[in-house]
């Protein structure tokens, strides 16, 4: 609003300073800055208002350290995230821009299935407090598993068909013939390096291989071998992907949240590796010395990635341990999702396994967890574990590391896995 109120002032009253609108990188500094005095100052307000209304965690004994210190503890914090992102994106970016909508959407759609979530799960405590009844682990389930992942599974189905049909979602490709046009779309001339070059906007349904020196996939390979004419059923294909990609990192930052400071740490070091690759494939210049596919119009995305990243740290003012507020669902649901939504649009969806490592193997550790318990069960007769407790940061836990230090740890790991990402623009 604010970038469109200044541009305006610009072209029509030509007034001193508002020029600083149009560049990319002071209002992507302008984001990060808001929205950490967002998530610092209002933060606390928030949390003060969650205290009084009594929304506090409801912490099952599964005897792990200091458990009993966190329950009543402030939930649904990720209120504090969500406005620290939405403000400053509203203010800042260019919101005529496909890729702006489609975040935008992306944090309320999936902010609101994880409100509810917790809701429920509030609702029901004070219900079973009110009639003096036990509170069981079965009133706690929130939203049905069901209703989560239809919910989910809309989104990914909105931002499939979005990415694959819309007009505004292209790549360009250098173009070496003569001709002013390509099918009614004019050639692009752009001055690359001193070096006057033609591109041409294409409209492709294509990802980057990591590691692979002809580094592109077309999803329409996918369903080719089929037959002729069956590459125009690719959509389906590529709609199931984002669906299940935007599920499964979704629920993977989730599951991560159990310790202080864990998700929102491990999201934050994400974001600013996504926002390498979304300036990167934004800036032609760039694009053209990595050898990487340019994205018209992406670079916008930078000023929801500065504030999605400023959330994520002024919240660990208040989670870091010992945490005053938990994100709840309204937070993980909606981190994960942002996350998949942004590896998707900047077309590094099959990095996804790499710099979302943690989120990867807390769901492997669950799913581990879980299978080999039935088998050995069926087997035996007695169910075993692979695992002390799961989901991973909890079997450390019980291996007696301080969750301070599995968080931090986490981090790390992290911080090496997006480096390992970031290599792969050069490392083919």
């Amino acid at each position: 609003m604010l970038y469109h109120f200044f541009i305006w002032l610009r072209e029509e009253f030509d007034v001193p300073g508002t020029g600083l609108f149009q560049f990319l990188t002071f209002r992507a500094a302008m984001a990060i800055v808001l929205s950490l005095l967002i998530a610092t100052i209002f933060g606390k307000r928030i949390i003060r208002y969650l205290q009084r209304k009594q929304i506090g965690e409801s912490v099952r004994e599964l005897g792990l350290a200091g458990e009993s210190q966190k329950k009543g503890t402030p939930t649904m914090g990720g209120l504090i995230i969500l406005l620290a992102i939405v403000i400053p994106t509203l203010l800042f970016a260019d919101l005529t821009k496909i890729y702006i909508r489609l975040m935008l959407l992306s944090t309320v759609w999936l902010g609101i299935i994880g409100f509810l979530d917790d809701y429920f799960k509030i609702k029901a405590r004070r219900t079973a407090q009110e009639r003096g009844e036990k509170y069981k682990k079965k009133d706690s389930d929130g939203l049905a598993g069901v209703s989560k992942i239809i919910g989910q599974v809309g989104l990914g189905i909105i931002i499939g068909l979005t990415l694959y049909f819309s007009d505004s979602v292209v790549v360009e490709r250098e173009y070496l013939g003569t001709s002013p046009s390509i099918d009614g779309v004019p050639v692009i001339v752009r001055n690359v390096n001193g070096d006057e070059r033609k591109f041409v906007k294409a409209k492709e349904p294509i990802t980057t291989i990591p590691f692979v020196r002809d580094h592109e996939f077309n999803y329409s390979r996918l369903i080719s071998w089929i037959g002729p004419g069956a590459e125009k059923y690719t959509w389906v294909v590529y709609v199931l992907i984002v669906t299940f990609i935007i599920t499964a990192v979704s629920n993977g930052a989730n599951i991560t949240d159990g310790l202080d400071g864990l998700a929102g740490g491990v999201s934050a070091i994400i974001g600013g590796g996504l926002g390498i690759f979304i300036y990167a494939s934004g800036n032609y210049l760039l694009a053209d010395y990595l050898k990487i596919m340019y994205i018209p119009n992406l670079g916008e995305l930078s000023i929801f990635v500065a504030a999605f990243i400023g959330g994520c740290i002024g919240f660990l003012w208040y989670n870091a341990y010992p945490a005053q507020v938990f994100m709840g669902d309204t937070g993980s649901l909606a981190l994960g999702g942002i996350i998949a939504s942004l590896a998707i649009i900047v077309r590094k969806e099959l990095l996804i396994p790499i710099f979302c490592g943690v989120f990867l193997v807390e769901n492997l550790s669950v799913m581990i967890q879980v299978i080999y318990f039935k088998y050995t069960k069926r087997k035996y007769g007695e169910g075993r574990r692979v695992f002390l407790m799961s989901p991973l940061h909890h079997h450390y836990q019980k291996k007696g590391y301080h969750e301070s230090k599995i968080a931090v740890r986490f981090w790390i790991v992290t911080v090496l896995l997006v480096v390992l990402s970031i290599v792969t623009l050069k490392i083919r």
